[in-house]
């Protein structure tokens, strides 16, 4: 049984201003949820220098997020169905703003990051709420427009988060990075109640949620993330570590047993029943591990390596984004019109090279060294989220689209989760054997490597052959350990780029044909 608050605007036969406005507003809300992710990326760095966070545990503040987004997705079907479009949203950006507020007074790691999960679980719903607004508020006619607006939010977002990110960071400090969503976060949430005030809703009676099925989700990404973070520093062999992946492993393992017994399942399962939105979903979840692993990687590099402030990190990173913004319709004209095998072929291919072209760092690289690596994945990355999108949805029963868009979308998510763990774990176990290197060729006296890691030539001259007294070793440790960071960092980006190309095996196996109705 279905109920809404008032008719359905698919018997109006147009949307009013009150529409198009708090339809707009969610559009805000929407846009400052991905704007987070991307502003506070560029300055992570300075984070970790503020609240005095280890290298190696750095990646927490963005996969806090991703994780608790990861959870968010399966329950927006069900948060709809029981709060309404217009309530859930509401709910989702009060939340979202008290979340930033709770980030910015944050004074310690562990207080940062439990608020960056409450912050993620509401950003997670507040972008599947906006596109399901666009059907729920609008007749047929309108909703072309109102995805495109919903969309270049989308897109603007990562665009300017880069520099966004980094002007507050060095023009304030770190806190205005959250502060600066309080007050859209306002806008949006009283906007919303205001306009949109008696519209349909999409509100159900008796929809359920497994939330057995949900602990075992939550429960196995921890476990995995916590795995895959210790491996480097305890052994891949623990007690501790295997304990964890095989936690991690009998939690997946119960998830889907659950589900598929399930009369309310929290995820709809059988849509892997279908070759494509199997392959879709497995290119998602390698798309996020490079996109994610990407946005990643270059604040880590130009922070810890090149000690860049957060400006000049946000002004070199904005390069992706503008490439992304210009390429983005050229890849919505040719997706409405190219076999999607192709076009998503062309996108991974040209991102796997974008990530290779990074892997030749030194410690000297920057701006200009950066800037083709960065125009070239800004010009993939529509051409691996659109044809993908439609190869993996077009071949499912109407009945399981709603579903399979939310598995399709938490694929992306759990890839950049997952992908930011093995990126953190593969950066800190190389750089641990580099540094060793590094040391062992000091200790041998070669000139070169003094050098190249900033050494200067006499001083190392003049200390050769002698024993380091404490001093000296202090003031060198710095060096040994930003240096080590170059090829750590490099064999990450090996890493994205050989995992994307691998991706393109699948598409030999996508079935062509017509969707079937049901």
């Amino acid at each position: 049984m279905v109920g809404t608050d008032a008719p359905s605007l698919s018997e109006h036969d147009g949307a009013s201003y009150r529409e198009w406005i708090g339809f707009i507003l969610m559009c805000l809300g929407m846009f400052m949820a991905i704007l987070d992710i991307q502003i506070v990326a560029t300055s992570l760095p300075a984070i970790q220098a503020a609240l005095g966070i280890a290298p190696d545990q750095m990646v927490w503040v963005q996969t806090a997020y991703l994780t608790a987004e990861i959870v968010a997705i399966p329950l927006t079907g069900f948060l709809t169905a029981r709060l309404g479009m217009r309530w859930l949203f509401v709910a989702a950006a009060c939340l979202f703003t008290l979340a930033s507020a709770g980030c910015a007074s944050s004074s310690g790691f562990g207080q940062l990051i439990a608020w960056r999960v409450v912050q993620g679980f509401a950003g997670g719903t507040l972008i599947p709420a906006v596109f399901a607004a666009v059907f729920l508020l609008f007749p047929p006619r309108s909703q072309g427009l109102a995805t495109t607006i919903a969309g270049v939010a989308a897109v603007l977002a990562p665009t300017v988060g880069p520099i966004v990110g980094g002007w507050i960071t060095q023009s304030y400090s770190w806190h205005w990075l959250f502060r600066v969503n309080i007050l859209p976060g306002v806008i949006a949430s009283l906007g919303v109640l205001i306009f949109l005030r008696g519209q349909s809703t999409g509100r159900q009676v008796g929809r359920r949620v497994d939330l057995l099925a949900l602990i075992l989700l939550a429960a196995g990404l921890v476990a995995l993330q916590l795995g895959l973070k210790d491996a480097p520093t305890l052994g891949w062999a623990s007690p501790r570590v295997l304990g964890l992946l095989a936690g991690a492993a009998a939690c997946a393992a119960c998830f889907v047993w659950r589900t598929m017994l399930s009369s309310a399942p929290l995820v709809e399962l059988r849509c892997f029943a279908d070759r494509n939105f199997t392959i879709g979903c497995l290119l998602s979840f390698v798309l996020g591990f490079g996109l994610f692993g990407s946005t990643y990687l270059m604040p880590f590099f130009l922070g810890l390596v090149r000690e860049h402030g957060p400006l000049q990190i946000g002004e070199i990173m904005l390069v992706t984004g503008c490439t992304q913004l210009l390429v983005a319709p050229i890849a919505v004209y040719a997706e409405r019109r190219m076999d999607p095998r192709l076009l998503t072929g062309f996108g991974f291919v040209l991102f796997a090279i974008g990530l290779l072209l990074s892997t030749g760092q030194t410690e000297q690289t920057d701006f200009h060294a950066m800037i083709l690596p960065q125009i070239v994945r800004g010009a993939a990355i529509m051409f691996c989220l659109l044809p993908p999108t439609r190869m993996a949805l077009g071949r499912l029963p109407d009945t399981l689209v709603a579903d399979g868009s939310g598995l399709f979308n938490m694929m992306r998510n759990l890839g950049g989760a997952v992908g930011l763990a093995l990126i953190d774990t593969t950066i800190f176990t190389r750089a641990a054997s580099a540094g060793t290197h590094i040391a062992d060729q000091l200790r041998a006296g070669d000139v070169a490597t003094a050098v190249r890691i900033g050494i200067p030539r006499d001083a190392f001259l003049e200390q050769r052959g002698q024993p380091l007294d404490d001093f000296t070793t202090e003031m060198v440790r710095p060096l040994v350990e930003k240096a080590a960071l170059v090829p750590a960092v490099n064999a990450a980006w090996l890493l994205c780029g050989v995992l994307v190309a691998l991706a393109v095996m699948a598409l030999w196996f996508v079935r062509r044909e017509a969707r079937p109705q049901g």
